[in-house]
């Protein structure tokens, strides 16, 4: 009797232990739930990076590129977007040449292929067509100060399927954000052209050109689906059926500041956005963050959201939280301040250098 025993002892000692082991085996790390937030780096130091928070904790997890591949991007983080299973990180590098997209498992984070020149140069903005294909804008190679627009921009038309750009759309030098309506693509433009480059995304060819103003930046689709533009100090209400400008907002009046950094309420009735200006005797940007609705008739620049600014904005449509990204310098870590939409602070978290922009899934 007492071999029986020994063996059966011996087996549950081994199921025991391999229960054990699997217990102690960590689980793949998962990221399809959270905020992203795009930290642009220095410039010089090609530095950028992503950070991933995930909205139950108050720390962030840094650099996770590094931390799932085991390198850098080598370059500054311009743009983010997801599709198809994909994240695609626009990685702008101070040295011509070395600029690239990163195509990564957005769910793993294990980078998938990586695009680069003559294809990929000055990237600056990406929108998802379809779970296969994606657009990136293009400045071209630029030239120097002050003429950084020495060629036409494009926009780069990538297939999921191969990791490859199969095409180039011309376009005006200074390509910039690019904005998705329907089966439109709206292209802004950060040079001397006045108009939105509309393209159509199942043709992949331009169809048209509006006429907005200096560099036209298309912001987002409202809640009755009309397409927001800054131009200037100014931002107008763009109706997407008819091209029709039908509303003009100018913001303030005080020619030393700047509006940017706009984001859209979750409900898509109202933005956020930054009325910062440049203070030479501290040497860093002052100013506060503001609110307006789309059916206002007038941006109120007297009562802020907030007294501060931020180097970029967004809004959780999970918490209804929004964001606010703090760049001390561009040596040093930033932070993501959190508020609640009656501006009452909730908490501050430490991410990498230059926080600029926010995704969150």
């Amino acid at each position: 009797m007492r071999r029986p025993f020994l063996n059966v002892l011996a087996s549950v000692l081994l199921v025991g232990l391999l229960n054990s082991c699997r217990e102690k085996a960590p689980n793949p790390e998962v990221y399809e739930l959270g905020v992203i937030v795009k930290n642009a780096g220095n410039y010089f130091d090609n530095n950028g990076s992503i950070s991933f928070l995930r909205r139950e904790k108050t720390v962030a997890e840094n650099d996770l590129f590094f931390k799932e591949n085991g390198r850098s991007f080598k370059g500054g983080v311009q743009d983010y977007a997801e599709m198809g299973g994909h994240s695609l990180v626009l990685v702008d590098n101070s040295t011509a040449g070395l600029d690239n997209v990163e195509i990564i498992n957005f769910g793993t984070w294990k980078s998938e292929a990586t695009l680069g020149a003559p294809d990929i140069e000055n990237p600056r903005s990406v929108v998802g067509i379809s779970p296969t294909k994606a657009y990136v804008s293009c400045w071209g190679a630029t030239g120097a100060y002050p003429n950084f627009f020495v060629n036409p921009g494009y926009v780069a038309i990538i297939d999921l399927n191969s990791f490859k750009v199969v095409k180039k759309i011309p376009l005006p030098s200074g390509a910039e954000r690019m904005v998705k309506v329907g089966n439109d693509v709206y292209v802004g433009n950060a040079d001397k052209s006045k108009d939105l480059v509309v393209i159509d995304a199942v043709t992949d060819a331009v169809k048209g050109n509006v006429p907005i103003g200096n560099q036209p930046e298309p912001l987002a689709l409202d809640a009755n689906g009309k397409l927001w533009v800054k131009t200037g100090f100014t931002v107008v209400r763009l109706n997407p059926q008819n091209f029709a400008i039908e509303a003009t907002l100018p913001i303030g009046n005080d020619p030393l500041r700047t509006p940017s950094n706009f984001a859209i309420a979750p409900d898509g009735k109202g933005f956020y956005f930054v009325y910062s200006y440049y203070d030479t005797a501290t040497n860093s940007n002052k100013g506060e963050t503001y609110y307006f609705g789309i059916d206002d008739t007038k941006i109120n620049t007297t009562k802020p959201f907030v007294n501060r600014t931020f180097s970029g904005l967004g809004v959780d449509p999970l918490q209804l939280l929004v964001y606010g990204a703090v760049t001390p310098s561009y040596k040093q870590a930033g932070y993501v301040v959190r508020y609640r939409t009656d501006g009452s602070l909730v908490d501050s978290i430490k991410v990498d250098i230059a926080p600029t922009g926010f995704m969150f899934k």
